[in-house]
């Protein structure tokens, strides 16, 4: 039972930050009707940033996640302006194609920039484990935990209440009824895209404090990717729940299952179990349901 409980919560953290993850592809999915194949890379390139700044320059890691932050906001905006808004009217498959072109360009640059070898976060958490009833939790897993659900509380807000999250939401449910009430979809489109690579950066700079970091990170893109089909590919809830749902079978599965079969089954079974869902629910556990008139 006391393994059962160490994986469950294992599962429970790395869930969340899957969450936050797939929380930026259901951004740009609502805003554009587009998947952004390249949110790997946007995952990787922050947490290099913010390790140069503490290894390198001595920054704080405060600082130095802040400096991160912006630095992936003026990215995000930039691949906007100069990639996704010359194909605002283009098919979907175009942009879809453009941001497999934009994650091969990122990838090959920060294998150049910082090679392959896997590289590791000075300590920022305190390194004593906490002991819960035998449940061994380490306070990078507690602290990276608390971290994504306040993100996600705040996101819900800011979704809920704010101008531009209304915006957003309006975009996302009629673009072209949003422009004849006056809303600008460019600046929505920019805002969507600068949101989704800072939660991107906010969650490898977390995944990058538990498991180190290097250029095969970038595979959390393609990981996370069944979490936003199994939630939903337009539902924020769903992003969350996927996540945790992903996080914790993946934890379990390598658990109890990887080594009766030799591993393995660990990276396999989210796909698994999006088949499965899709076979019930082809619209994801929250997605919206399309329906055409002929």
């Amino acid at each position: 039972m006391i393994f059962f409980l160490q994986m469950l919560v294992t599962g429970i953290v790395v869930g969340s930050i899957y969450g936050l993850v797939a929380l930026g592809f259901v951004l740009i999915y609502r805003a554009s009707g587009a998947l952004n194949l390249a949110n790997g890379e946007f995952v990787i390139i922050g947490p290099y940033i913010c390790l140069i700044l503490m290894t390198a320059y001595k920054i704080p890691f405060i600082f130095a996640l802040f400096i991160t932050l912006i630095f992936s906001a003026i990215l995000g905006l930039t691949v906007e302006r100069l990639v996704i808004r010359p194909l605002q009217n283009a098919p979907v498959v175009s942009v879809i194609m453009a941001t497999i072109g934009l994650s091969s360009l990122l990838g090959g640059a920060v294998h150049m920039i910082w090679g392959h070898q896997t590289r590791t976060f000075p300590q920022v958490f305190p390194p004593t484990p906490i002991n819960i009833s035998g449940i061994i939790i380490t306070p990078v897993y507690l602290w990276s935990f608390v971290v994504v659900i306040v993100i996600l509380i705040l996101f819900s807000i800011f979704f809920k209440f704010s101008k531009m999250g209304i915006a957003m939401r309006a975009v996302a449910d009629d673009r072209h009824a949003a422009l004849s009430m006056g809303i600008s979809v460019k600046y929505v489109y920019a805002a969507t895209w600068t949101i989704a690579a800072v939660v991107a950066a906010i969650g490898g700079v977390l995944l990058g404090n538990i498991n180190g970091l290097s250029p095969t990170m970038a595979a959390i893109g393609l990981t996370v990717l069944p979490v936003v089909i199994l939630g939903g590919l337009d539902s924020v809830l769903g992003a969350i729940v996927g996540g945790f749902i992903i996080g914790i079978l993946q934890n379990l599965a390598g658990g109890y299952l990887d080594p009766l079969i030799g591993g393995g089954l660990k990276d396999v079974i989210p796909f698994i179990v999006v088949l499965i869902i899709l076979m019930l629910k082809p619209y994801g556990l929250f997605g919206s349901r399309t329906i055409e008139r002929v």
